[in-house]
């Protein structure tokens, strides 16, 4: 059982790994991970994609959510938070400002992905989800229920981001409670991992090939999300810089399950 201290330094631990210098896209194309993992089919029933921030889903699943949509199954999303964090400490008005952005931007992005239902807003706290995990598991249970979905996609619960493992947490709970399967899509794990890390569980880990419409589709939609692709401040990296951007517009994505 961790205690409070254990758990602070856990997340010291995982924010030096995000911050740090990550893995170039290079390794990884290396790796080909396309030609070594399995190969998975698409869904054919309604799928729900949660994400703990806008962006997440199209990040890790939105080259797989623009085929779904093509294919003709349905889709639906559940943000858990407004990402209302991103940027930082900030005022109470800033947040609430720069959370309506990023909702404005995350409708903009699916809309490039499709004619997706509008997106489940949950408005937990960002950076806080892990204090709020037994209501993201009754939300997205009661979203699992009310579409039948055939598949729940979500974060993986690896990914080192406390807001992203609590939403994989979550999930997996949800996926439990309505006997739906859960599939995982990491985020940050590209930067801070390795090709055949021994922290990634890569025997659970297959691809979801992508069609180039698919996959500019995609591009298409991560390039709405202009205040995590933009200068913070004076000399401040955006939180999605080039090369996190280059790891998630592959040929491929990539789920454990």
């Amino acid at each position: 059982m961790s205690t409070p201290r254990t758990a602070d330094a856990a997340r010291r631990a995982a924010a030096a790994a995000i911050d740090a210098q990550g893995t170039d896209e290079a390794e990884w194309q290396q790796a080909r991970l396309a030609d070594h993992l399995p190969h998975l089919a698409l869904p054919t029933g309604p799928v729900v994609v949660v994400a703990a921030h806008p962006d997440d889903e199209v990040l890790g699943f939105g080259g797989t959510i623009a085929a779904l949509f093509q294919a003709g199954v349905a889709v639906h999303t559940l943000c858990l938070s407004d990402g209302e964090a991103s940027h930082g400490p900030a005022t109470p008005f800033a947040r609430a400002q720069l959370a309506a952005r990023r909702r404005g931007e995350l409708a903009s992005a699916l809309g490039e992905l499709g004619e997706l239902p509008a997106p489940v807003h949950a408005a937990l706290p960002d950076t806080a989800i892990d204090a709020h995990e037994k209501e993201a598991r009754a939300v997205i249970g009661e979203l699992l229920d009310a579409v039948g979905a055939a598949v729940c996609v979500a974060p993986w619960e690896g990914d080192l981001h406390s807001d992203h493992e609590a939403a994989g947490r979550a999930a997996a709970g949800a996926g439990r409670d309505t006997s739906t399967p859960v599939w995982s899509y990491p985020v940050w794990m590209w930067h801070w991992a390795r090709p055949r890390d021994p922290r990634v569980p890569w025997h659970l880990a297959s691809v979801l090939p992508l069609a180039e419409a698919a996959l500019d589709r995609k591009k298409a939609a991560l390039a709405r999300f202009t205040s995590q692709l933009e200068l913070r401040g004076p000399g401040i990296e955006p939180v999605l810089p080039a090369q996190e951007i280059a790891h998630h517009t592959r040929a491929f994505e990539t789920v454990l399950r």
